[in-house]
């Protein structure tokens, strides 16, 4: 009842939202880089930031640094949605809300200088990867959905590392983002307050179960977004671009933008892919040398990210003709 409770209060939370939105004209409005072609709100991934405040309230004993961390970078990039600001402003309170939850986990008492270097530049990357991710309708929800389902599974099952509702409230800000976002026309986008917010608490929850089990299999949990964004780095630094502006390069932009298949189907199919691999990773925790099992993920994956090149030069072909 607890959580149906909570899902009712953010929905109330997210409507209201969505009347100061069309007030004060907080919409998205589509160009020529975008997977999208009608104006929608921005923003409605706030619902993530509510979920964490009702949780924090709810547990104000504790979580101090992780609710300071996601409030600061939520309340930067939901003005990143109003306003552009400047990359200083962003990345500085990135590193700070980062420096926040690093030092609530112990990671600088933990891990040599070098590692830590290697854990900021890590996080960071993450952050930016999953805001790259959020291009078409539901990608953000599913994918979260089944990120944390990993999590929540793992803290039950096979090793105890969080309080399960701050896992759980994840989930429930999830399920009721997709009601207004996993739609043929979106009511809301999440924009970087959204994506951002729940990077920032996806990645704190990774910190916390790497630092506890002293294993980096559980990065793999992120993998499908994580081989999308490095491939198409790469691919971008081959053609010469501004890996900073904005593009239609990812896979998924790809599959939903040059060859039109729905926004929703591309969002399950990253979904259903990143579920398998959560599952294998759980499955063979402890019993494969986690080299191996970087191995057995990594490399099927590059070669479905390969057939963008495919469907690219048969776009093109048709094109021409």
């Amino acid at each position: 009842m607890e959580y149906v409770i909570l899902g009712l209060i953010i929905s109330i939370l997210m409507l209201i939202y969505f009347k100061l939105a069309n007030h004060y004209n907080i919409i998205d409005k589509p160009n020529q880089r975008s997977s999208h072609s009608e104006i929608t709100l921005r923003g409605g991934g706030i619902i993530f930031w509510f979920s964490a405040l009702i949780y924090f309230v709810q547990h104000i004993q504790n979580n101090y640094f992780f609710f300071i961390g996601i409030t600061l970078v939520s309340l930067v990039s939901f003005w990143d949605d109003i306003q552009s600001l400047s990359n200083k402003i962003r990345i500085s309170i990135h590193f700070l809300s980062i420096s926040l939850i690093f030092y609530d986990l112990g990671l600088f008492s933990m891990v040599p200088i070098l590692g830590i270097v290697i854990a900021y530049v890590f996080v960071i990357g993450l952050i930016n990867a999953y805001n790259f991710m959020d291009g078409i309708n539901g990608i953000t929800g599913l994918y979260t959905l089944v990120v944390m389902g990993a999590f929540l599974y793992v803290n039950t099952k096979v090793q105890l590392f969080t309080d399960s509702d701050l896992i759980k409230y994840a989930i429930i800000a999830s399920l009721v983002f997709l009601f207004f976002n996993y739609r043929k026309k979106a009511k809301c986008f999440a924009g970087d307050v959204g994506s951002i917010a729940i990077a920032f608490w996806v990645i704190y929850l990774l910190v916390k179960l790497i630092l506890l089990t002293n294993s980096l299999i559980w990065v793999l949990f992120l993998a499908v977004y994580g081989v999308d964004t490095v491939c198409t780095i790469f691919h971008r630094l081959y053609l010469k671009q501004n890996i900073f502006e904005a593009h239609r390069l990812h896979f998924y932009q790809i599959l939903s933008n040059e060859y039109k298949i729905q926004h929703r189907l591309v969002s399950l199919f990253y979904a259903l892919v990143q579920t398998g691999i959560s599952f294998l990773v759980i499955i063979l925790y402890q019993k494969v040398q986690d080299a191996v099992i970087f191995v057995i993920v990594i490399l099927p994956l590059l070669g479905v990210y390969s057939l963008k090149f495919y469907l690219l030069n048969k776009n093109n072909l048709r094109l021409k003709v």
